[in-house]
This record gives C-alpha cells, structure tokens and sequence, in this order.
C-alpha cells in the first residue's frame, strides 16, 4: 500500500488542535519535528538518548507529519485538513508558516519514517512511556511502565502538557479516588490514574478513534477492570460531586467553557488539573476556575505550556 506523508509547518502553539485534526482526518499517527528537541538537556540514565539528526528538523518553527493511505478521497482529505487547520485562527491559535507539503512514502518506509522517533522515556518520578515494540528493563523496582502504541492515538504521551498532567496526577490521586478524564486521547492520563490507585476512572472523548484507541491502550496495561471509557462531550450528563479528581489536557479555549462544570462534579476540596494551555492564556485560565469556585494550589510550567492544579473549595 502507498502513503501520503502530509507535512505543516506550524508553531509549537498549534501543534495539539493541528494533530487532533489530523487523527480526525483518518492519521494513523503523527509525527512531531521540534528543534527544541537538538538542544533540549536529558538525562541518559534509562538509555532513552539516541542522536538525533539536525537535517530531519526545522530552522524554526515546528512540523508536524501525519500518514494518510493514497485513494481516490485524499485530493478532498487534505482540502479538508486545510480549511480545519486555518479556522484556527478564529480561535486566536498562531499558525505560524502554515506551509503544507505532500510526498509519497510505501508501506515499509512510512513505518520505519515514525518509529524511528519513539524510544522510552522517563517522564517523571515513578513513570516511564515505553512504545510496544521496545524492549524494555525497569531501573528500579517501584517504577511503573506505561506502554502505548503511538499508531493508535495521540502521540506517545511524551508532550510537555501530558507530561505535566502525570507529574500532577502524581501528586493527586490517592488509593480508591474517583477520576475522570476528559479528552482522554491515547488514555495514557486515565493508565496513570489507575496505576497510581485510583479505583474508578472514566475516561471520555468526543472522537470516537480516541475512544477506541483508549480502550486497546488501557487493556494493554491491563487496567480494564479500573477505567471505562465513552464518547461523551466535556462533562455533559456525569452527576454532582462523583469525582476526587478531575484532569482534562485539552485547550485552554475549551476548559474555559467547562469551569463551573468541573466544580459541580468534582467533590468539595478535589483536584481538578488542567493542561494544554498556552503561557498567553494562564491567567485567563486561572481566573475562570477562580470565579467557579476553585483555589489555585499549584502552577506547572515546561517549555511553552503551563499546568494548573486547583482545589475545589
């Protein structure tokens, strides 16, 4: 089978809505070329380093690179994917560049093309995303592994906005709460959860590939008998007070749509953390949840992007 590899030159802004549209449009995964990468500083000691190759990424910028199969709909797939990628400008999101570039790839180079880019990585202090297809050994006893296929859904939980949702969520969840979260993609946040002790997570997402690739992740990890997932829209229909936690790793745009839904939801003196928000829009964030009813207990920043961890007061 021949591919497309369909190639947007963009900003570091826009690189979540854009990979979001992407995944709608039928990717099978994306691929996320960042300079910051080349000089970004990591440790070396769970053998997560390989040399990356400066030719592969942009002199600014940021591209981003989704696989779509050669048929006769492509020629309408990526008119779509277009129009999808500059209505973002109505939501104030810089497009940067917004250069689109199509190429050819076969079947065998279209998969060695996205591996190549996913190896284990420790993103905080008790977990590790390790891809399916890398073998991989425990540094220490208590450590906990998440596998993800990063083909499914979303990346491979490696962005700074997932990672801070799971160093918060470390710092969160306690033996038996109740979590929710929202827009749960690849349900890499949901796995956490569960394998931080939560007894009862939901996970939901309006796209249905999200859900479905949710489920094959969290089956891998072996955390069914924990976490449901569902196609639901934000917190529409959940009950009052039926969560300790609430986490949502979406866009500023839309957690500020949502506030007074999180604080009818989440218990008196739960969590609620949100993520995928610009350094631009943190303090329209944080006084939304203010005004709800929520206290800002703790700001988390990595990169561009900015986590909140807020108690329900």
């Amino acid at each position: 089978m021949k591919w497309s590899e369909l190639s947007i030159h963009t900003t570091n802004e826009a690189v979540e809505p854009i990979s979001h549209i992407l995944h709608e449009a039928g990717a099978s995964g994306v691929v996320i070329e960042d300079p910051f990468e080349l000089t970004k500083e990591r440790e070396d000691q769970f053998g997560e380093i390989y040399q990356l190759n400066p030719d592969d990424y942009p002199e600014e910028g940021v591209i981003v690179k989704a696989y779509l199969p050669v048929n006769s709909f492509l020629g309408e797939t990526v008119d779509a994917i277009k129009e999808s990628v500059n209505s973002l400008i109505v939501h104030n999101i810089d497009i940067g560049l917004n250069k689109v570039t199509i190429s050819e790839v076969n079947e065998e180079e279209w998969a060695t093309a996205w591996k190549k880019y996913y190896h284990p990585v420790k993103i905080s202090e008790k977990f590790t995303i390790v891809p399916t297809w890398e073998i991989y050994t425990p540094v220490s006893s208590d450590e906990l592994i998440i596998e993800l296929d990063p083909g499914m859904a979303f990346g491979t939980g490696t962005h700074p906005t997932t990672v801070m949702c799971i160093q918060a969520l470390e710092k969160s969840v306690r033996p038996g709460d109740r979590v929710i979260d929202v827009g749960t993609g690849s349900g890499v946040l949901s796995i956490a959860a569960a394998m931080l002790g939560a007894e009862d997570v939901r996970a939901f997402d309006l796209d249905e590939i999200a859900v479905t690739s949710a489920r094959l992740n969290i089956k891998l990890n072996k955390v069914n008998d924990k976490v449901t997932t569902s196609q639901n829209n934000l917190l529409d229909g959940v009950e009052e007070n039926s969560a300790d936690v609430i986490v949502a790793n979406i866009l500023a745009e839309v957690i500020l749509r949502f506030t007074d839904d999180v604080a009818r939801v989440v218990k008196p003196g739960g969590s609620f953390i949100a993520s995928g928000i610009i350094q631009q829009k943190k303090d329209m964030v944080k006084e939304a949840l203010i005004s709800s009813g929520f206290e800002i207990t703790e700001t988390i920043l990595m990169e561009d992007w900015v986590a909140i961890i807020a108690k329900r007061v």
